[in-house]
């Protein structure tokens, strides 16, 4: 078991929820109360690392934050810090192949609340930040929920994003799932499997977790 890859794979997607978690928020809340021209454009760019081949999203990240690129040059000189092949890169691209996971479920919770429920909250006095976390935030909690047990269980797997920025190098990019596929490459078959099988259940187990959270949340309402 490659423990040093599973803390690495934990490391990585807890910072990607916390930072991930604040924006997504908003933006999942911004689209589903707003209405203007370009949403479409906004929400189909929100969902364009969900159906991109992770090798191809890999890829323009990879380009564009690697040292030849305008922005890698920015933060070797200016910051002294490489955007790939380290927990740095590594954590940009999860955010960013992370975002429909987390914004989309908000985005559904939100559109769910009425919207007559505001208008009650204003009429009795209540601010916009009171009616969003004493009215709204008690109703989506359950789409929050699932958003962030989403974010968490796909950074856990994910593959070719985490390969194409980071490689794989021991205890800076070398997540779980990278060392699952190095133990396949060298036939060593028993290793692979008993960490694919400690993935399954860990993804397992949060993602039932969630949806029990969110039933018992749904009966309490």
């Amino acid at each position: 078991m490659d423990w040093q890859a599973l803390l690495l794979s934990v490391k990585l997607a807890s910072a990607t929820l916390l930072c991930l978690l604040p924006p997504g928020l908003w933006l999942g809340r911004w689209l589903s109360r707003s209405e203007f021209a370009g949403k479409a454009w906004v929400e189909a760019l929100v969902v364009l690392p969900l159906v991109l081949p992770p090798t191809v999203l890999g890829y323009y990240l990879l380009v564009s934050l690697g040292g030849a690129s305008p922005l890698g040059r920015w933060a070797a000189e200016s910051l002294d810090v490489r955007l790939t092949f380290n927990f740095t890169g590594l954590l940009l691209a999860s955010i960013i192949f992370n975002v429909p996971f987390i914004v989309q479920p908000v985005q559904r919770a939100f559109e769910a609340i009425p919207r007559n429920l505001a208008e009650a909250a204003a009429v009795s006095g209540l601010s916009s930040w009171q009616t969003f976390w004493r009215v709204e935030m008690p109703l989506a909690w359950p789409g929050v929920l699932s958003a962030m047990v989403l974010t968490f269980v796909h950074t856990l797997g994910e593959f070719g994003v985490v390969l194409m920025i980071g490689g794989s190098i021991p205890g800076e990019t070398k997540t779980i799932a990278i060392s699952i596929y190095d133990r396949v490459q060298a036939f060593d078959l028993a290793s692979a499997d008993r960490m694919a099988l400690l993935l399954l259940t860990l993804s397992l187990g949060a993602v039932a977790a969630s949806f029990f959270a969110s039933s018992r949340l749904m009966v309490k309402r």
